[in-house]
């Protein structure tokens, strides 16, 4: 079984498919589907195990990204995440998630072009674009003949 098969059983698995469902899907047979759910931990009837594994991602039992199990730490913030790889992939498909408060958005005004743009947690930006900026600090007085 190849890795995308994997990832492929346990995504039609938390989202309650069968093991005859997933095997007719990915063209394996339903016992090896149904070894990797249960040494995964997704056995069982499939809404079952679709409500039990969003049970432990609540709970901070597994991870939100790939589901394997979470040991917790003693002291400190529950972790969410196995690993930082794990954590880099789930913001980057859950832009939504990402709690930005209305205080920190700018409204500004390119001091080269003119365009108004908006900038998240930086007042001072001057430049609209990487490319204003290095236009209005290289080129500027290069037209002129200097």
């Amino acid at each position: 079984m190849t890795k995308v098969q994997a990832a492929l059983i346990r995504q039609f698995r938390l989202d309650g498919l069968g093991y005859k469902a997933i095997a007719t899907r990915l063209g394996l047979t339903r016992d090896i589907v149904r070894n990797f759910c249960k040494a995964n931990k997704l056995e069982g009837y499939g809404p079952v195990a679709k409500l039990n594994f969003k049970e432990q991602i609540y709970s901070g039992k597994a991870c939100l990204h790939c589901g394997k199990e979470i040991s917790q730490p003693f002291t400190g913030r529950p972790k969410k995440f196995c690993s930082d790889g794990c954590r880099r992939e789930w913001w980057k498909s859950n832009p939504e998630a990402v709690n930005r408060k209305e205080t920190a958005i700018y409204h500004l005004v390119c001091t080269r072009c003119g365009q108004e743009f908006t900038s998240y947690g930086n007042k001072n930006r001057k430049y609209c674009t990487h490319n204003c900026y290095i236009k209005a600090r290289f080129w500027e007085g290069m037209e002129d003949g200097i």
